[in-house]
């Protein structure tokens, strides 16, 4: 791993009663590299910002997680960079499918998150927006 992660857990031992399963840590420690602060990222394509045609949290989140993906490798990490995510979501109901579905981008990765329910997004059509920040090592 590139960074050392203090308190590992996993949200199905927080969470019980919800059908959540990512790996997640209590704080992370880097040393040297370089920090890549990335946008808000909403469910559009990065090439032309368009949205994608899905009303679904799942699809919305998929792109999402697709997009801080190809973001952090284009300025030359890997998703194991990935320090902290701050997650945005429309409606306390969308939570379970928003964070089972980016736990499936964050497995092994232990990032520090934070979620935010708020009233709404630049867009009234997008449901989730997802925030990050990594750090690639020298």
């Amino acid at each position: 791993m590139a960074h050392t992660r203090i308190r590992n857990f996993n949200t199905k031992d927080t969470y019980p009663e919800q059908n959540l399963d990512n790996d997640l840590c209590q704080a992370v420690v880097t040393r040297g590299g370089k920090t890549v602060y990335l946008r808000g990222q909403c469910p559009q394509n990065l090439d032309d910002a368009k949205n994608i045609d899905s009303h679904d949290p799942v699809e919305q989140t998929h792109k999402v997680m697709q997009n801080i993906r190809q973001l952090i490798e284009e300025a030359g990490g890997t998703m194991e960079h990935l320090v902290k995510v701050v997650v945005y979501i429309t409606d306390v109901r969308y939570r379970e499918a928003v964070y089972r579905t980016m736990g499936e981008y964050l497995k092994n990765v232990h990032p520090v998150s934070t979620g935010l329910v708020v009233q709404g997004l630049a867009r009234p059509e997008w449901l989730v927006e997802i925030d990050g920040t990594a750090v690639i090592p020298e």
